[in-house]
């Protein structure tokens, strides 16, 4: 659902799939998160989950 939204808002992003590339697990893990999806601006997370509230203020950006 946060793929959809940021591709219908013409929101560029680079998706690295922990399916495909199991070394984010530890990355995610060593920040504190435990469930997908994390979108990092800057290498600094700003939304964990599907948060159609939080993703709205990407559009604005």
């Amino acid at each position: 659902m946060t793929k959809k939204f940021l591709k219908e808002h013409q929101i560029a992003f680079e998706e690295h799939n922990i399916t495909k590339e199991p070394q984010y697990i530890d990355y995610l893990q060593e920040k504190g998160f435990r469930s997908v999806p994390v979108i990092e601006k800057n290498s600094a997370p700003i939304i964990n989950g599907f948060r159609p509230d939080l993703l709205k203020t990407l559009i604005a950006q």
